[in-house]
């Protein structure tokens, strides 16, 4: 039969005691983690969020509640009233902050019983993940889950404190607004008051944060929700949580200290000390020698082997491989790989040429040393020197032609080349440079965090599908003061892919942490006269615009300061602090890859009562 709660209160958690509350009367509540039976002697490891405390039902000294216990199964809450006793000291378990203590059972209350589960949170062998997430309340209640998300409670309180702290006001924006293009599909939401027209849930608050500075508060942050509707993968979800803040009068540093600091905030909190100020790279810089815009320190730079080498050198080079002079060659170091076999190398060499590497390639040659120094032993005592490789380092070579007789597209060629050699060396990072200290998640090893300013973006890319110029970031990111005469003398090629408008540079900026980028972004617009002309420049009529952005438009013309900001992503923040491999594992009630929440069998169809009110008719789509 079971009990009533009653008057009851609960002293203590059950990570709570400690050997000086021994002699103490405590009362505990939580589910029962494992039951031990020993015949007159029953052992409950009783749980909750703070941990697990061994509570002890001997029959000689309370037999009504060891009777009681007799009846106890995995997941039963219960509350327990007894006194504090030390643990003999061949009986003490060190795994646990509990260990030295028991509680001695004077009265049980059984407060609800459990059906069995589909699994424990006790068990170390996971269930495949559809069923941790259709029974998600026993899946949260697994000490990792339990962790990870008391770790996302205290970074998000940190970042908050130390907002607050610098004179941010937290502001709360709509989740209902209007459908404006951000770079994703917008989720819908049917008006039944305004039939035919939708509302969205915003994809981020862009254009509210900047009207708030327009209204002169100066400051703003908020940590909101937002929605996007786009193909799923582990670091990312349909609805996320994002840290999003906004300032006026600033520079691009003033961002960046506000940012250094919150996250040294938050990642104290986690028990992680990081380094301040973050590097500084262009977007330039981060093609050139990572082969991507969010750059993994941790791994060493990639090197053009013509700095390794004299201009004398590297004519005779380009002569012995019967290239042009003008060829790219990349030398790519994964530190500490140990002993690689040839086979390694043949497929890693074969690999890079055919699947990444795209042109003529000379990784196959030049991933075996060996043949290298025996083929090009001059070459090989340059570039082991240069790049202060180690006998134990896995490192090759890539190559490619250019085509100097057209400056733009020896320019999109070397971006190209680059880029697939950074594909490359992150593919044989996964595969080697695990075996890194500084590769590790978990553990008691320190863990590296590497910390970069990405800046200097294009302001436009070239989008081949639709053949135009669209902005790179969005549209009222601001440009460099010194591109603006490039911009109006190109303000009507929207078309062309020679343009230089993909020259132009944005003042807009990423924050990458190992490899991910955690937020985005850049100096806004702040006067119309230019809105006008990026508008332009995308091949936007004022009528257009003003059919898109009109409210925000508007208030433009109303004394509009200049202002910045960023908006970084919370749960990429909390999965790399918990070492986790997607954000399903720090989110308290995730979606799955097809956007399904098991749980609550969502999304499901509505009744025809519904969706008559809101004036809408299904139909199926082709296919179905």
């Amino acid at each position: 039969m079971l009990d009533f709660l009653g008057d009851l209160k609960r002293s203590h958690m059950c990570g709570a005691l400690r050997p000086s509350d021994a002699g103490k009367k405590a009362v505990l509540m939580g589910w029962v983690n494992r039951r031990r039976d020993l015949g007159s002697i029953i052992f409950i490891d009783l749980r909750d969020r703070t941990g697990v405390t061994q509570v002890v039902f001997n029959r000689e000294l309370n037999p009504k509640a060891h009777d009681k216990a007799n009846h106890l199964r995995n997941e039963y809450v219960i509350a327990v009233i007894g006194t504090v006793k030390r643990r003999d000291a061949d009986t003490i378990n060190k795994n646990i902050p509990t260990g030295e203590v028991e509680l001695m059972v004077d009265e049980i209350r059984l407060l609800n019983e459990s059906k069995q589960p589909p699994f424990l949170p006790s068990e170390t062998v996971l269930p495949n993940e559809e069923m941790r997430l259709k029974y998600r309340y026993i899946d949260l209640r697994r000490e990792p889950m339990q962790f990870n998300i008391e770790m996302r409670h205290k970074v998000s309180k940190a970042i908050r404190d130390y907002l607050s702290a610098e004179g941010f006001f937290e502001i709360e924006t709509p989740f209902m607004t209007r459908s404006t293009p951000e770079g994703a599909r917008d989720y819908l939401v049917p008006s039944r008051v305004q039939p035919g027209s939708f509302y969205a849930l915003p994809q981020s608050p862009q254009m509210f944060k900047q009207i708030l500075m327009i209204s002169g508060f100066d400051k703003y942050f908020q940590i909101v929700r937002c929605f996007r509707d786009e193909d799923f993968r582990a670091d990312r979800q349909a609805e996320f949580t994002q840290i999003d803040l906004e300032m006026t009068y600033p520079q691009q540093q003033t961002v960046w200290n506000v940012v250094e600091g919150f996250l040294t905030a938050a990642f104290k909190a986690a028990g992680h000390e990081i380094k301040t100020p973050f590097p500084r790279m262009s977007y330039d810089e981060a093609i050139r020698r990572y082969g991507n815009d969010k750059p993994d320190l941790r791994l060493p730079a990639m090197i053009d082997a013509r700095e390794a080498l004299t201009p004398e050198e590297w004519d005779d080079l380009a002569t012995k491989f019967r290239m042009r002079k003008e060829f790219l060659l990349q030398l790519i170091r994964i530190p500490k790989a140990g002993d690689i076999s040839g086979t390694e190398r043949r497929t890693i060499g074969t690999y890079g040429a055919y699947q990444h590497v795209q042109g003529p390639s000379f990784v196959q040659l030049m991933t075996d040393p060996k043949r290298f120094a025996k083929d090009y032993p001059w070459l090989s005592d340059k570039i082991l020197s240069f790049a202060a490789i180690e006998p134990d380092d896995l490192w090759l070579l890539a190559g490619a032609a250019t085509r100097p007789e057209n400056a733009a597209v020896m320019d999109q060629s070397i971006q190209h080349f680059c880029e697939k050699c950074g594909f490359l060396r992150l593919d044989l990072a996964q595969k080697y440079a695990a075996k890194h200290k500084a590769f590790e998640k978990t553990g008691d090893t320190a863990r590296d965090f590497r910390f970069l300013w990405v800046s200097d973006f294009p302001m436009f890319e070239w989008d081949k599908t639709e053949k135009r110029w669209n902005p790179a970031h969005h549209p009222f990111t601001s440009l460099h003061e010194e591109d603006m005469a490039k911009l109006e003398a190109n303000i009507d090629s929207v078309h062309d892919p020679k343009s230089p408008l993909g020259e132009i540079r944005a003042l807009a900026y990423d924050v990458v942490l190992n490899g991910t980028e955690l937020g985005s972004g850049s100096i806004r617009i702040h006067r119309q006269d230019i809105q006008r002309k990026i508008f332009q420049a995308l091949g936007m009529s004022d009528e257009e615009a003003r059919a898109r952005f009109g409210f925000f438009l508007e208030a433009l013309e109303y004394g509009t300061p200049p202002h910045g900001g960023i908006a970084l992503g919370l749960d990429r923040i909390v999965m790399i602090l918990a070492g986790a491999e997607s954000l399903r594992e720090v989110i308290p009630f995730p979606k799955t890859a097809r956007a399904v929440d098991l749980m609550v069998d969502a999304p499901t169809p509505v009744s025809e009562a519904q969706l008559k009110e809101l004036g809408i008719q299904v139909r199926k789509v082709s296919g179905d």
